[in-house]
């Protein structure tokens, strides 16, 4: 199995962060920050360790990062704990639902939201449409780092510096771009960071991050080891949003990934994945009754991700074809009717192609002929 689906969840894991997973499952088997006894202790520290890894890595303090259960938890926090009724926000044309469906919801407590638009070709264009959106109680902008669906890149410093001008808040979906791309909170203006570690930092499944560098509103209270006396839930972070036991050996596995992706670099990571995904989306170009929807992904606007259909064949139809010869890609509509609204592939779908570092030129290649193969079997019908 070619496996290239990696914009789902990244597989395989390094050596290091299955090694690290098993190693927390055998020696930090307590509790972290519940308990008096050493064992406790000692796991509370080794968490304490990626917190710190995560903060400078992303760009914040150790106790502005949490550890919620993905990046759609992370998601919810940061929206359903700083909006309040009468609030407006401003989101873009290409949202996953991890941050759609919280505002769809949040409109019926009396937070309204309107959706920038942008170019495809020029993602710079959302700060214009941005400013036509702003309105006297606009307090917030939530946008991904990237399409899931397409890849393009929005302008993360650029919206930073708008959120500043108009003293808004700023909220990013970096479910695809963290650990492919540089994100540094503070140098973007970023108020709350939301990751899918088990995406590009190549941790275990069930393991989020949210880093809030502004003050948040519990959603969930509980139990967290601190102030046991109180009823109500504690001031401080990051014990203030973290009610309930975290996911321990996965938090631990994550700080291995996030070694791992220092230790290969960012610049080495992303210049891989994009020849990989250059490469099929030059050759595919080529072939007939192959439709493409974006121009070719360019560093400078993109994430090394693409998608693509075949004639007019539904997208399940060709990605089912292609798991039959080997490959696993994901077709359909990726959870972002938004972005497909945009590219106008809502009944159709799109096969999505998402390399990692440890995908190979000729396993590209190998795909690119199955698709060209398939493709002449099945010509545009309109």
């Amino acid at each position: 199995m070619i496996y290239l689906d990696n914009g789902a969840t990244s597989w395989p894991k390094p050596l290091q962060v299955r090694r690290a997973f098993c190693t927390a499952l055998e020696k930090y088997g307590a509790n972290p920050g519940r308990s008096g006894h050493a064992l406790s202790r000692k796991t509370a520290e080794a968490v304490y360790r990626v917190r710190k890894k995560a903060a400078d890595f992303f760009g914040g303090r150790p106790e502005q990062v949490m550890f919620p259960l993905n990046c759609t938890q992370a998601l919810n926090f940061a929206l359903k704990g700083s909006l309040r009724p009468g609030d407006h926000v401003i989101t873009s044309c290409l949202e996953h639902n991890a941050v759609m469906r919280p505002l769809e919801a949040l409109k019926a407590r009396g937070v309204a939201y309107s959706c920038a638009d942008l170019d495809v070709k020029q993602p710079g264009t959302i700060i214009a449409s941005m400013g036509r959106l702003l309105r006297r109680n606009t307090r917030m902008v939530v946008v991904t780092a990237g399409s899931n669906v397409c890849g393009i890149r929005l302008p993360l410093r650029e919206i930073g510096v708008f959120c500043k001008k108009h003293r808004l808040l700023f909220c990013v979906d970096a479910a695809q771009g963290a650990g492919v791309i540089p994100i540094h909170a503070q140098e973007l203006g970023i108020d709350f960071l939301c990751v899918a570690p088990h995406k590009g930092l190549y941790a275990p499944m069930g393991t989020g991050l949210l880093l809030a560098r502004a003050p948040l509103r519990p959603i969930i209270e509980g139990g967290t080891g601190l102030n046991s006396m109180e009823l109500v839930q504690p001031a401080d972070f990051p014990e203030r949003l973290e009610s309930g036991t975290i996911n321990t050996p996965g938090v631990i596995a994550l700080g291995s990934g996030i070694d791992f992706v220092r230790e290969m670099g960012l610049g080495k990571i992303y210049a891989h994945e994009m020849k990989m995904i250059q490469s099929l989306y030059d050759y595919l170009c080529q072939c007939p009754n192959v439709v493409m929807y974006t121009p070719r992904p360019d560093e400078s606007f993109c994430l090394p991700l693409m998608c693509f259909n075949i004639g007019s064949l539904h997208s399940e139809e060709t990605a089912e074809y292609l798991d039959q010869e080997g490959f696993a890609l994901r077709a359909g509509l990726h959870c972002a009717p938004a972005a497909h609204r945009k590219l106008e592939t809502l009944e159709q779908g799109t096969v999505r192609v998402c390399p990692s570092v440890f995908t190979k030129e000729e396993e590209m290649f190998a795909l690119a002929e199955k698709i060209e193969n398939f493709a002449k079997k099945h010509p545009i019908t309109h």
